[in-house]
């Protein structure tokens, strides 16, 4: 048997999956039984067995474990483990649901991780202008690209950003995370092929799991593509309110340390409101996720 190691996942497919060593080298590995919860880029312990086959043997603690919900069963499904930074793609067409970016920064806020807010299909904007959302969160202090993969613009910008750590693309369907991704990871389809002769008969999930995959110019990118909708999961009234950067900082201004921002006097967030301060789309879009978890 060989000494511990540490180790990634890259990917998993029932007992097994695929683990990274700290060389960049991957190899095949089965999970003790108590470890079944392990998800992609989850930091784990494994060595070799005396047959020469690899075992993981635990899972070091997580920064943060991202998760969705199920649209079929409404259970939370992991998705991925120790994420740096999160990507929300939206695109001209579909109209964006402005409503979904909000709640997956709230989600971001939660884990913790950075947000970024992608522009895809910038080609297609008719006036060549941004949609006004935008501008509300970069003045948040949110990362916000845009970027075409048809003709490359901010590619190069996008590559940057996500070469700060481990990052992730979500969005609804139809904004082309998968294009974004087969740009950004040309050699995708040779990847997948070589995971997925790794992993042997489970191997041919890779193409459904969540995979981690390593950036030519530094940094790794996780792609589900799997998940062709992300719903995050149900929050608190206060995950939300900690998710709206620009509410929870007025939130300590007010008067009553559990005002609801609605009829409180002395509220420091409906001043901001009134006097132009906070978004009115912003904080209708709060609104309504405090709504929904009552």
């Amino acid at each position: 048997m060989t000494d511990p190691q540490n180790g990634r996942v890259v990917t998993r497919f029932g007992s097994q999956m695929l683990v990274r060593d700290e060389a960049g080298e991957i190899h095949r590995c089965t999970a003790r039984r108590h470890l079944e919860h392990a998800v992609c880029n989850d930091h784990v312990h494994w060595h070799r067995d005396p047959q020469g086959h690899g075992v993981v043997t635990g899972i070091l603690p997580r920064h943060n474990l991202l998760e969705r919900m199920d649209p079929r069963s409404r259970k939370r499904k992991r998705v991925a483990a120790n994420l740096d930074q999160v990507a929300v793609v939206v695109a001209p067409e579909p109209e964006p649901n402005w409503s979904l970016v909000d709640r997956c920064l709230v989600a971001i806020e939660q884990l913790p991780a950075r947000g970024v807010i992608v522009l895809n299909k910038r080609d297609l904007l008719q006036d060549g202008l941004p949609p006004e959302p935008l501008r509300e969160y970069r003045d948040l202090g949110y990362a916000v690209l845009a970027v075409s993969t048809q003709d490359g613009t901010g590619l190069e910008a996008l590559r940057e950003t996500l070469s700060r750590g481990t990052g992730i693309l979500l969005g609804q369907s139809g904004v082309g995370k998968s294009s974004l991704v087969k740009a950004l990871l040309p050699d995708l389809e040779i990847r997948i092929g070589a995971l997925s002769a790794m992993g042997g008969e489970g191997g041919r999930h890779t193409t459904t799991n969540a995979t981690l995959y390593r950036l030519d110019t530094g940094g790794d990118l996780i792609d589900s593509p799997g998940v062709r909708d992300f719903t995050p999961p149900p929050a608190s009234p206060r995950e939300v309110l900690q998710g709206f950067v620009e509410l929870r900082e007025l939130a300590a201004g007010c008067r009553f340390h559990d005002c609801s921002h609605t009829v409180e006097p002395g509220c420091a967030v409906r001043a901001a409101l009134e006097s132009g301060r906070v978004s009115p789309r912003r904080f209708a879009s709060y609104r309504a996720l405090i709504e929904e978890t009552g």
